[in-house]
């Protein structure tokens, strides 16, 4: 009986740990990171989810994931996506650029 008891102990605490260690919600979608920028907001440090339009990797800035209307997530290093992959990434700079954001980001 007591093993009983020890075994379903530990399986609840497993239970408690794994929901803990889900995959973290974004803060944003795609259309409200959008919104939100269009409005003015600060939004450095949140994350979004994002699907990529296009990746260019030969942009003026780097590798570019393109998405949205205006929205361009950009870095030095390959994120290693294609077309139609969704992400979340870290906004960690937001510049405004002819009428675009360029937004540089962590995965």
């Amino acid at each position: 009986m007591k093993k009983i008891v020890v075994i379903l102990s530990t399986c609840m605490i497993f239970a408690i740990l794994l929901a803990g260690c889900g995959a973290d919600e974004p803060d944003y979608t795609t259309e409200q990171f959008e919104t939100a920028l269009n409005k003015g907001d600060n939004l450095e440090g949140k994350t979004v989810s994002v699907k990529v339009d296009e990746i260019v990797p030969d942009s003026a800035f780097g590798y570019n994931i393109q998405t949205g209307k205006h929205l361009n997530f950009v870095s030095t290093d390959n994120p290693n996506v294609k077309k139609g992959d969704n992400v979340i990434l870290k906004a960690k700079e937001v510049k405004s650029v002819l009428g675009s954001f360029v937004i540089t980001y962590e995965k």
